[in-house]
Parts: structure tokens; C-alpha cells; sequence
């Protein structure tokens, strides 16, 4: 996942929803005690515990060395105890209210359950263990019960409520006023105008979606890494460049199987399989098991738990008053309403399928070429798609791993920060760390200034969920007397190096790099008041924007020349390769848009029932494609059983969300390319109507602010090659 979308709810909550991707919620502490402790109390208890005291350490990062897995649910415990006891002094307040007491008091609260959420959430994605995922399930009910305590508690929002009917005569400025907005939405979304029966409905609807999620998350990592393509005849390995051997001979070695080779559905091991070997049966078997991830009919089995989550979804939007989930969902997205999203794609799709349609037919007449009777199929795509490649632009992948090492690609994302907004990092051994594959570094200001510090985990690991993400372990802002400075992460899943080489990336991994460090400067840029609003606490229709214009740099010969060099000789990429690349840029955009735009009709589909009949997941996947006239030759990027974006994550309704950033990501970088790549006022002007910005004003007016106008889409298509049918 590149990024994670966070939700405009008062600080402490907002947290909770930023990190935790797998049940979305917030905590409190339930016991049987009739007495239960107070959250000094359980402090007095747990004096040791690091997540009660400042860490003393640089920065204050978390002091990773001497936090236990036996601190969380004391820190949990009295974080969320802490959290309650402060909404009960809010609620309860004999005083009118106003912003401050209200408003802003809840912004300041939860403090504690921030600190502890921060570390658990971020290690459970990046670091897991099962005492972790023990945890999670343990704290989960917990999480949904108090998030419902919170919205459901009818003094409060009767203090919010209030504010809110006199927004209009309190003179707040436009952070304070969109912090106002958020928080009624967030407390009416919540369920605060049900009435006491539907209540109780909403927190059970709610803590069974929590349970499924994790659960769903959990079979989905057991099936991932239980699957494993064990070869041990050397024939079989024809046509594998010598380093992606290598790197599964190491994978056979370490999982107890020396002198053989093993791939897994994990995307870093299996995309330069399905690329390159020339053995077809095996780039089938490979596929098959990733397409049938969690659909085995075995105990990891999704198929009953995703149709549950979508009923339960379903019937909690209805309870609400909204025709489906994603009707509820999308109300608070910049793109408003299903029908918006389905519109878009509409557009889109036509041109996608008929390109990608073209791209078969070029793939099966190379085929016929070879005298055989074979048809394309599915697991082909990358094999013959690259033969294509290096067909017509003579280019392919392999020819540019060399000049993309991971550390010259660094070079590159910093080089291009430093020249957009004047910025420089300098690199730390030295500070805590979560993992030794973590690397750290100092992010400073154009004036000197110590801005953040940013970390990087880049290696594949089987304690890692896959795909790639940005967090923090805290974030920017200045509220309560205390200026806060962030500590941002950003977590991907490269191929792991042998002994003393180098880490080499594909383009598109390098690409990537790119992406995610543009979420990165999303949070340290960001220069708000209110910790809710930092960075990327925007809509997740807008959260990938920044991180889709960053990608853009990667392919400029101005940067490419600063950074792309061989890593044995040193040589810049030449020009003609660089030419390879740019003439090459938009090969194979029907495939990689019509597999993307698959799965976000899937997600669609699933998320606007306006029922809670439970479906046969299987019956239902398929007859979401046949609609869509999705090719047999493509899979959707995600099927429904190992989709975990939109069932154990917090892209429900939401997935679009790629396109609907790409838009505008394609239509802002058009700003750049006008005016000069590194103009240093469009830089400015980026910086401080978009990246400072996070989600203290409305998305879109400050996207206007920025270019003057709407996005328009033809800069998408024509950047992907798809400006030939008309809209």
C-alpha cells in the first residue's frame, strides 16, 4: 500500500485511525473490576515502563531497545483510561462551551494512547510477531468499544452540537473552523444522533468489523508466506537474471532448503519470475498461487469472512441513514458520492481496455511467431510483455538495475528535495532503531533548522506485511504550548542484497522510492496547529497526490544525470538509455491501468450494496468482472480474498483513490513542467498552499490555490498514452 489514509477526527482518535490499517479504531479500558484503576494508577503500577516517562533520547524517538512486548497493554490500559477520563472532564464541564474547552480540549487529549499507538501500530505492520498480532486481537474490541464511547456520549456532542449551530458568530479562523466541521462530522458519522437502541446495534456492528479484519489481515500473511515455489533442477531457473538466483537461492538457504532455489507470492519475488523465466508451467504455478491467496478452502480461507465484513458494512451504513457504505464512505471524500467515482472510471476504462487489448494481440502474434499453438494468457502478461519491450524500444528493466542501487537512488530523492524546497538530510548511526535493516537520518530546514528526522526501512522480510507505506512516530504540529517536530517512516519491500553488493532496483521499485518519499515530505513539510491536521491527515482520495507528483522527478534527465550512475564504474546513465526509458514510459499503460481500475470496480461493487445479504464471495467476484468486461488475460491487482486495502485496511470504498490523486498529481506536475522542474516559486508555491498545509483547509481549495483551476483529466491519460478515445 503506498501510503495510509487518515481520517479528520480530533487528535488522539486520529491517531488511532492513521495507524492502526487493521481494525481502524480506538481503545478503551473494559475489566471486571468494579472498581477499576485510574490511569495514574496503572503508572504507579508500571513505573519502569518506557511509554510513562519521556524516552530520553535524541528527538525523542521511541526508545526502541528497552520497550518489551510486556508494556503495551499496561501503556494501552492507562493511555485510553487517560483518554476517557479527560473526555468525561469535557463532557461534564459546568462552563458554556467554547472552541477551547471543547474543541480544542479534545484536540489536546489523549496523549499517552497517542505515544503507545504510534510504536505498536507502526511495528505490527513493519516488524510483527504473534505476541504482536496477539495483542492486536486482544485490544481490538477494546479499540471499537471506546472509539464508540467517545461519539456516542450524548453530553458531548451536545457541547459540540452546539458550537457547531454557532460556527458561523466564534470568529475561528480556517484551521479552527475545519477542525470544528470535522469534529461534528466525525461525532454525527459516529453515530451521535441514533437513538439509544441503535446504538447498541452500531457498537456490536462495529466491534464485529474490527474482529474480521484482523482476522482477515492474519489469514492473509499466514497464506502469503505459506506458499513456497521450491525448484531444484537449474534448468528451470533459464532465463532469470543472475541476481534475482541469487537472491532465491539465499531465500532456499535461510528456509532450510541449501543448494535449491524457492520464489513466493510476495511481489519482489515473484514479478522477476513471471518476467523472466521461461519455464511456463512454473510462472503459472507461481501465479495461481498468488491469485488464490486466502481462497483455498483451508483455515485461512477469506472468502466467508470479506462477505461478512461487506454485509456488516452494509447494515451499519444503512443504520446510519445512508443508501450503502460507500455512500457513507464518500461523503467525506473529496469525491463526494459512488456515483462520481463510478463516472470517472467510466471514462478512463474504454481507452484502458482497448489499450490493453492491443497489447495482447501484440503479445500473441509474437507468440505465433514461435510455432506454437500456445494462447496468452494471464501468466504471460510480464513474460511476453517484456519481450515486447525489448522488441520495439530495445529496453528492458535489467539494462537499468545497475545505475538504480538503492543508495544512489536515495541520492536522488534527496538531491530533489534539496533543489524543490531547500532541504537537506544528513545521516544517523547513532539513534534508536525499531530494526538494524532501519536507516536514519536528520532532515534539515533551508535556514539550518532541524526539521524531522526520517527513517527508512527498504528490505523485504517476512515480519513485514508487503507493498509500501509512509507513517510517522510523530507528527508535526504546534497546539498546547508545545511545537512538536515529526519523526516519519517510510517502509517498503526491496529485494535483499547478497553479502557486499549493493541493493539494485528495477525501475519501477526505484519509482517507488520516489512515491514514497513524496508521502514522507507530505509530513515533513506539514507546518499546522492541530496535530489532527498534520501531513498527510487528509482524504484518501487525496493523500497520494503529493507522493504522485514526486514520482514524476524520477524520470527527468536533469535528475536522472544527478543520480542514476553505474554502481561499479561510476558512469552516468547515458543519454541513450535515458531516451529508452522516456520512449518507453508509457508501454504496457493498458495492462498496469486496466488491473489497477479492476480492482477498484471490485471494491466498489462490494461497498455499494444496499443490502446486508450476505454473498457468495466467489459468485459475486466474478460477476463484478464479467460487468466490467475485464480480459481473461488480466487479473485484477487485487482479488476480493486477499484484497486487504479494502477488508483489513482503510481503503473500503476507497481504492479509486490512486486515480482520483493521479489526476491531479498529473495535472499539478503540468505546473512544473510550465514553468521549469526546479522553478523555485512553483516550488514554493507547492510547498506552502499544498505539503504545509495537511488537511487544515479544504483539499480541493487548496489544490486550486495552488494551480489556479480544477484538475483536468487529459494530463492522466495522456501521460499513460491513453489520449485516443474521446471523453
Amino acid at each position: 500500500m503506498k501510503g495510509l489514509p487518515l481520517k479528520p477526527l480530533f487528535a488522539s482518535i486520529a491517531v488511532i485511525f492513521a495507524l492502526n490499517a487493521c481494525s481502524m479504531s480506538t481503545v478503551s479500558q473494559t475489566t471486571n473490576d468494579p472498581t477499576p484503576l485510574t490511569a495514574a494508577q496503572i503508572e504507579q503500577q508500571h513505573a519502569d515502563n518506557p511509554f510513562f516517562k519521556p524516552y530520553g533520547t535524541f528527538f525523542e524517538i521511541p526508545d526502541f531497545a528497552n520497550i518489551t512486548t510486556d508494556d503495551y497493554i499496561p501503556a494501552f490500559e492507562a493511555g485510553m483510561t487517560e483518554l476517557q477520563e479527560q473526555i468525561s472532564t469535557i463532557a461534564n464541564n459546568p462552563q458554556p462551551p467554547t472552541f477551547e474547552n471543547t474543541i480544542e480540549a479534545m484536540e489536546f487529549s489523549g496523549d499517552l494512547l497517542t505515544r503507545v499507538s504510534y510504536v505498536f501500530f507502526n511495528l505490527a505492520g513493519a516488524d510483527t510477531n504473534d505476541a504482536l498480532q496477539a495483542i492486536s486481537k486482544q485490544i481490538s474490541p477494546k479499540l471499537s468499544s471506546s472509539q464508540d464511547d467517545i461519539f456516542l456520549n450524548p453530553m458531548l456532542f451536545q457541547r459540540v452540537k452546539t458550537l457547531h449551530e454557532q460556527r458561523n458568530s466564534l470568529s475561528l479562523n480556517t484551521a479552527q473552523a475545519k477542525l470544528l466541521e470535522d469534529t461534528y462530522k466525525s461525532f454525527t458519522r459516529g453515530g451521535a444522533n441514533l437513538s439509544a437502541e441503535d446504538k447498541i446495534t452500531l457498537r456490536g456492528l462495529n466491534e464485529q468489523i474490527s474482529k474480521l479484519s484482523l482476522t482477515f489481515g492474519d489469514n492473509l500473511l499466514a497464506e502469503t508466506n505459506g506458499f513456497q515455489l521450491i525448484i531444484d533442477n537449474q534448468e528451470d531457473l533459464s532465463g532469470l537474471p543472475q541476481d534475482v538466483v541469487d537472491t532465491a537461492a539465499r531465500k532456499a538457504t535461510k528456509l532450510g532448503h541449501p543448494g535449491k532455489w524457492i520464489f513466493t507470492p510476495h511481489r519482489p519475488s515473484m514479478t522477476p519470475f513471471l518476467t523472466y523465466a521461461d519455464n511456463r508451467k512454473l510462472r503459472e504455478t507461481l501465479f495461481k498461487a498468488y491469485v488464490a491467496q486466502a481462497n483455498n478452502d483451508n483455515e485461512f480461507d477469506n472468502k466467508k469472512i470479506l462477505a461478512k465484513i461487506a454485509s456488516i458494512r452494509s447494515q451499519r451504513a444503512q443504520l446510519m441513514g445512508y443508501q450503502s457504505h460507500a455512500h457513507f464512505v464518500l461523503e467525506s471524500r473529496t469525491a463526494k458520492t459512488p456515483e462520481n467515482v463510478y463516472a470517472l472510471l467510466d471514462k478512463v476504462w474504454p481507452a484502458a481496455l482497448k489499450q490493453a487489448k492491443s497489447e495482447v494481440a501484440d503479445m500473441q502474434a509474437l507468440v505465433d511467431t514461435q510455432g506454437t499453438d500456445s494462447t496468452i494468457e494471464a501468466w504471460d502478461w510480464w513474460y511476453y510483455s517484456d519481450k515486447i519491450r525489448v522488441a520495439k524500444y530495445s529496453f528492458n528493466e535489467q539494462q537499468t538495475k545497475p545505475y538504480f542501487s538503492l543508495e544512489s537512488t536515495l541520492k536522488g530523492v534527496f538531491y530533489t528535495a534539496n533543489r524543490l524546497y531547500g532541504i537537506t538530510v544528513k545521516e544517523r548511526t547513532d539513534l534508536p532503531k525499531y530494526h538494524p535493516d532501519v536507516r536514519t537520518w536528520e532532515v534539515y530546514d533551508k535556514d539550518g533548522s532541524l526539521l524531522a528526522i526520517f527513517m527508512g526501512d527498504y528490505f523485504v522480510r517476512q515480519s513485514k506485511r508487503g507493498g509500501a507505506w509512509m507513517n510517522v512516530y510523530r507528527q508535526q504540529y504546534n497546539m498546547n504550548g508545545v511545537e512538536s517536530k515529526p519523526i516519519v517512516v517510510n517502509v517498503l519491500n526491496f529485494p535483499r542484497p547478497a553479502g557486499n553488493e549493493p541493493a539494485l532496483l528495477t525501475f519501477d521499485e526505484a519509482s517507488t522510492l520516489f512515491h514514497e518519499f513524496g508521502h514522507a515530505l507530505h509530513g515533513i513539510l506539514s507546518n499546522v496547529t492541530y496535530r489532527s491536521q498534520s501531513g498527510t491527515s487528509v482524504p484518501s482520495d487525496y493523500v497520494e497526490f503529493p507522493s504522485q507528483v514526486m514520482e514524476n522527478w524520477m524520470t527527468q534527465p536533469e535528475v536522472l544525470s544527478q543520480f542514476a550512475k553505474h554502481y561499479q564504474t561510476g558512469e552516468i546513465i547515458p543519454q541513450s538509455l535515458i531516451n529508452k526509458i522516456q520512449a518507453a514510459s508509457q508501454f504496457n499503460q493498458g495492462f498496469a491501468t486496466v488491473e489497477y481500475m479492476a480492482a477498484t470496480y471490485l471494491d466498489l461493487d462490494w461497498h455499494s450494496l444496499k443490502d446486508s445479504k450476505l454473498r457468495d464471495a466467489k459468485d459475486f467476484e466474478l460477476a463484478s468482472l464479467n460487468k466490467m468486461g475485464l480480459i481473461s488475460q488480466i487479473a485484477p491487482r487485487y482479488r476480493s480474498t486477499y484484497f486487504s486495502h479494502i477488508f483489513a485496511g482503510g481503503y473500503s470504498a476507497g481504492y479509486y483513490s490512486y486515480l482520483w490523486s493521479d489526476i491531479l498529481g498529473a495535472d499539478a506536475f503540468e505546473a512544473f513542467k510550465e514553468n521549469g522542474i526546479f522553478d523555485p516559486k512553483t516550488a514554493q508555491k507547492f510547498r506552502d498552499s499544498i505539503l504545509s498545509k495537511g488537511g487544515s483547509a479544504d483539499p480541493m481549495e487548496l489544490y486550486k490555490q495552488f494551480r489556479g483551476k480544477d484538475a483536468g483529466i487529459e494530463p492522466l491519460l495522456r501521460s499513460r498514452g491513453l489520449l485516443k478515445e474521446k471523453l
